[in-house]
């Protein structure tokens, strides 16, 4: 077995394995940014009903993510347990983003619905069949502390370059061509294509542990759905990620409208955006260092409390506010979330660790499934009460008009209640999760000391040496880990 003590990652497996996640970061961007908007303002979709198409996916993601994982976790093949998905996803990725953005033109709007939730549920199969083995990953290619951060700050720099890529540039595709519909078309096709090609780097850089692919998983429905949850540690943990994201979401997805009505500056919406990313990737190398230094949660708290006082900027931005109110909100945001990020995705491959010393397995596909299934709800929840509040608050669709075979859509004027709503939904619903995510990261406990002692047992218990520790010892481990 390879020594835990010499977990140090080449630096093309490093990048091999890090642009895996342009496709999970930048997909997940471009629907939370821009979907719900192509839904209402092109395909003229009701925003109850577009919502509602995010919400009902979830069903099935219900049922998927955490089969995939179980899926992944007892698959056996020449390439390993988790690398044939990535190879697989090569084609339907493409395919499936394609079916996303395709402006049907269905006449009747229930027709049009169904098309979208069709094409939604497709999209979600994808995205899971290839993140969920994608984020099961992390947790083998090293058990060190560090180097799971470091290996996580390429995967997030990757996620951040895609995420700015698809902020910026999917519109300004679609603005330069005079139909809509055809922009949207390139912009589909192009997109795919940048989200399926890098699978083929992380297939053929990466490689999978020989002695995890030996520990089948079992078929234990208690173990699979329960256990994970009866877990202190995973429970902070998914609420620290389910909650920050969520807050995300909400910013992310409401951005759009808040600029475009209530500033009355959408066409700097792409450049707004962007600041936030770009200040995203400069705070990744930040932590990196915060948490060598300190730890992960330290990292993670500070980024928290840096976008909690960044929302308070966003109480003072009102259209008669200075042009760079809005840009200083967005690189601070940047900051902070950069911050959340990685240090979130830096404790996840942590998480496998405390369940092997309790069932004796290997189950990153397990934990992977309930992970992306949760990623997938917090952003769904968001886009439905966001979709549900302005449709309450009186939200006005464009009218579409086509003239000579152009078609473009011509925006109406919104009512006061509707600009109220939006700024609520903008700076107090991310705010309140916020509060929760500190909450949760605070009651967090697995420190760098711990993680360490942790390490220790289970190489023991891997090279099958358990008469080295005594079985006191071992129970005094879990209760000290239990309690955190």
């Amino acid at each position: 077995m390879q020594s835990t003590t010499n977990e140090k990652l080449s630096l093309v497996a490093k990048l091999g394995f890090g642009i895996g996640d342009i496709y999970g970061g930048g997909s997940l961007l471009i629907i939370g940014f821009y979907y719900l908007y192509f839904l209402t303002d092109v395909l003229l979709i009701t925003p109850a009903l577009a919502g509602a198409a995010f919400f009902v996916s979830k069903t099935w993601d219900a049922v998927s993510d955490p089969l995939m994982g179980i899926i992944t976790d007892r698959t056996k093949s020449r390439f390993g347990r988790r690398r044939p998905y990535f190879l697989a996803g090569v084609i339907l990725i493409f395919f499936s983003f394609f079916m996303l953005w395709f402006p049907v033109d269905f006449e009747k709007e229930m027709h049009r619905f169904a098309y979208v939730l069709c094409a939604y549920l497709v999209f979600s199969t994808v995205l899971t069949l290839v993140m969920v083995p994608y984020n099961a990953l992390s947790s083998e290619l090293t058990l060190d502390y560090d180097e799971r951060t470091n290996l996580t700050s390429f995967r997030i720099f990757f996620s951040s370059v895609s995420s700015l890529i698809c902020a910026v540039v999917p519109m300004k595709v679609v603005r330069a061509f005079p139909d809509v519909r055809l922009g949207y078309i390139v912009m589909a096709i192009s997109f795919g294509l940048f989200f399926a090609l890098p699978f083929l780097a992380v297939f053929f850089t990466t490689k999978e542990r020989k002695e995890f692919q030996e520990k089948t998983t079992s078929l234990d429905i208690y173990k699979i759905f329960v256990k994970p949850f009866k877990t202190p540690t995973f429970i902070n943990v998914l609420f620290m990620y389910l909650f920050a994201f969520v807050a995300m979401d909400v910013v992310m997805a409401i951005m759009i409208y808040f600029m475009t009505y209530y500033l009355g500056r959408g066409a700097e919406t792409e450049n707004v955006l962007g600041t936030l990313l770009v200040l995203q990737i400069i705070a990744l190398p930040i932590f990196a260092k915060i948490s060598e230094k300190t730890d992960k949660r330290t990292g993670y708290l500070l980024g928290t409390f840096i976008l909690l006082g960044v929302m308070f900027i966003g109480f003072l931005i009102t259209p008669d506010m200075p042009k760079a109110l809005i840009y200083i909100f967005a690189a601070l945001a940047g900051l902070g979330t950069g911050g959340i990020i990685i240090m979130i995705y830096s404790i996840f491959p942590d998480l496998p660790d405390i369940d092997e010393l309790y069932t004796g397995e290997r189950r990153e596909g397990v934990y992977s499934g309930i992970i992306t299934f949760s990623r997938k709800v917090s952003s769904a929840v968001a886009i439905f009460g966001i979709s549900s509040a302005i449709s309450i608050a009186g939200y006005k669709a464009p009218v579409k008009e086509t003239v000579d075979g152009v078609t473009k859509m011509i925006q109406q004027q919104q009512n006061p209640d509707f600009f109220l709503i939006l700024r609520f939904v903008f700076v107090c619903i991310p705010s309140l999760f916020i509060l929760l995510c500190i909450y949760n990261a605070i009651r967090f406990r697995l420190t760098k000391s711990s993680h360490g002692e942790l390490k220790q047992v289970l190489e023991i218990k891997r090279s099958k040496e358990s008469n080295s520790i005594s079985e006191n010892g071992e129970q005094s481990l879990k209760d000290f880990l239990e309690r955190r």
